[in-house]
């Protein structure tokens, strides 16, 4: 990676991990490390707003919505630390997008390998619902790390927000934003600007728990990314 694309990156994270522009999910993210589950009292938790993590010369960037509460607002990276994350870098493993299928903390050896993974919105918010204006502020650093990831052609979203937060991205750095708005779905493909879109339904429980989401659904839509981005 060039020297200026790496101060590049370093700068923004320094920015996000920094930034208190949204009054209730700092509240949210700073009750949630104060007041944890049983089963994490006495952690240290992260409690800042989330850069992405990856590979920063990526050909796929995975979009989420949010961090989790407990999950990478405790540990600091990004899907690490929930049951969303294990599913996540489980499929991404299977893809050849991550040298192992575990995600417990920032620090556990996990790499990713031409994928970078990121979020719409960069704290936890209260029951996962980001506000139009939560979203619009956070935004921007999306922009910026789309704008870096120069080797970056398919963009994963997981969830309907993450596609429409995509499609914002997209539009803000002046790629052509399709008309009518393509309708999110899994295994939705859209082309918007110099990336191809992907929908992919978000690995939440409320998802794999009920059967919406299975690994092989989950596992199709990163075969069709791993085609993507080696085309």
């Amino acid at each position: 990676m060039d020297v200026l694309r790496q101060a590049g990156f370093a700068g923004l994270s320094a920015q996000v991990h920094a930034c208190r522009s949204c009054p209730r999910l700092v509240k949210w993210r700073e009750e949630s490390a104060a007041d944890p589950p049983r089963r994490f009292q006495g952690e240290d938790y992260w409690a800042k707003p989330m850069s992405g993590f990856g590979d920063p010369a990526a050909r796929l960037a995975i979009v989420g919505l949010a961090p989790a509460a407990h999950g990478a607002n405790r540990t600091g990276r990004m899907f690490t630390g929930d049951r969303s994350g294990d599913w996540l870098y489980a499929a991404l493993h299977r893809a050849g997008f991550a040298n192992r299928p575990g995600s417990e903390r920032r620090d556990d050896g996990l790499q990713l390998l031409d994928a970078y993974v990121t979020a719409v919105v960069r704290c936890a918010p209260p029951a996962n619902r980001p506000t139009p204006v939560e979203r619009d502020n956070c935004l921007p650093y999306l922009e910026r790390e789309l704008a870096l990831l120069e080797s970056c052609r398919t963009i994963v979203a997981l969830g309907a927000f993450a596609w429409d937060g995509s499609l914002r991205a997209i539009q803000a750095l002046g790629g052509e934003r399709p008309r009518p708005k393509p309708l999110f779905g899994h295994g939705s493909e859209a082309s918007a600007g110099r990336w191809t879109l992907l929908g992919c339904y978000h690995p939440s429980q409320q998802n794999t728990f009920t059967g919406r989401l299975t690994e092989p659904m989950l596992d199709a839509v990163f075969a069709r990314a791993r085609t993507l981005t080696e085309t």
